[in-house]
């Protein structure tokens, strides 16, 4: 049995599936997804925050047939804002023509972009085992490779805490070396019909009647749960336990509730595209923007033909009600266009979006509670869909290791 069907609980039951055990997921929301769900708004596709899928993550593939979930690739690089003007920063390995714009781009000397290029080079081909041999903060890794502090604070610092959804670059090292790997390794991207569909595919992967929606869990134990309308349900092997990081705990107090970083995604609709390609914008010059993008230039299916969506992020889950009007001013200093005649569709405030990843940290937390009670989660891994779906399948490994068998 696994309560929840994210990424990681979903993941979990596929892998006890193929292994030849009767799985029933246990679900309260009204749909699967967890935290990965995309809302459908007057044509628009809203991801409930900014997200993206990399498919050089190792895990996925396990599971994911990526054709069905037919990819739409961003631009491998990032604009940054700079001296009233955008500079592309460019994957020269994929457009060589951009090499000598990213080198001169005024947001740091060539040297500290050599240093970087060193360090992405040793991140994309070196084995896993040196880039977590030791844990210091992304600062410290990166000032040890002598990137500059010039390089860091325009460019790597906004950039990052977008992904790790903090300002100061005090995330784990052993995180950052092997979030940059993917990076470099692949081209990040999302699904044609929104981030949702990599749960709504590992759910098609069930046999039917698998998943039960609108079903909260009060209470677990190795032999079954109850649900909050009295039903008890007996587990047969064991229980996964795969809610988010403040539901698995409490329902098993034994996994401590993690730090969470939260994160405000703002979307408009533009009339016409503020930018001709799929490249991620972050503001080098102020802290109010984390990072934006025009989502329909890369999935054009995100936005109605007659318009585009703009998705822009923001540190921290915000009540203010002057946050839109603010950012909406941002974005025409950025894009360079006008924003009056932007339309808000809609913002995500996001309040537990991300567990804090802070030196020293452990990749590996344990998924088995005591005999029969497992969990997982972004939280006992890494905050990450690869994080999520290596820990459902490291609790599916666990209870069939308990019952004697397998996974196929």
């Amino acid at each position: 049995m696994v309560v929840g069907a994210g990424l990681a609980g979903l993941s979990a039951a596929r892998h006890l599936v193929r292994a030849g055990v009767g799985v029933l997921v246990l679900e309260r929301a009204d749909a699967v997804g967890g935290r990965v769900r995309t809302d459908l708004q007057d044509g628009f596709q809203l991801d409930r925050g900014f997200q993206l899928f990399n498919p050089a993550y190792p895990e996925p593939p396990r599971l994911l047939d990526y054709g069905r979930l037919d990819l739409r690739p961003f631009t491998r690089g990032i604009a940054v804002f700079r001296g009233g003007r955008r500079r592309r920063l460019v994957d020269p390995r994929r457009e060589p023509s951009s090499l000598l714009a990213t080198l001169g781009a005024p947001v740091g000397s060539v040297r500290a972009k050599a240093a970087l290029a060193a360090m992405s080079l040793r991140d994309a081909i070196g084995p896993v085992g040196a880039l977590t041999a030791e844990d210091v903060s992304t600062r410290q890794t990166l000032e040890r490779w002598r990137i500059g502090e010039e390089l860091i604070e325009t460019v790597l610092r906004r950039f990052l805490a977008g992904v790790f959804l903090e300002a100061d670059l005090a995330t784990s090292s052993r995180f950052f070396h092997l979030v940059w790997r993917s990076f470099v390794r692949g081209t990040p991207s999302v699904p044609a019909l929104g981030m949702h569909a990599i749960p709504e595919q590992l759910a098609a992967g069930l046999p039917s009647g698998s998943v039960e929606l609108d079903t909260t869990v009060a209470r677990v134990s190795p032999h079954g749960v109850t649900t909050v309308a009295g039903q008890r349900i007996v587990a047969r092997l064991g229980v996964v336990v795969a809610g988010d990081p403040r539901s698995a705990a409490a329902l098993v107090p034994q996994s401590a509730m993690p730090v969470m970083r939260s994160v405000t995604t703002i979307y408009h609709a533009a009339p016409a595209a503020p930018m001709t390609e799929p490249m991620l914008v972050i503001d080098g010059e102020e802290n109010l923007v984390l990072s934006t993008v025009v989502m329909s230039q890369a999935a054009s299916t995100y936005a109605p033909s007659s318009a585009h969506l703009v998705s822009t992020s923001v540190l921290g889950a915000h009540h203010d009600t002057d946050l839109e009007r603010r950012v909406r001013a941002r974005l025409g200093t950025l894009y360079g266009a006008r924003t009056s005649d932007w339309e808000h569709l809609a913002s995500y405030e996001i309040a537990e979006a991300l567990p804090a990843m802070l030196p020293p940290f452990a990749l590996r937390k344990p998924v088995r509670i005591t005999d029969g009670l497992f969990v997982c989660g972004d939280h006992r891994d890494t905050g990450s869909i690869q994080g999520a779906m290596v820990s459902g399948r490291r609790a599916a490994c666990a209870l069939l290791a308990d019952a004697g068998l397998r996974i196929r």
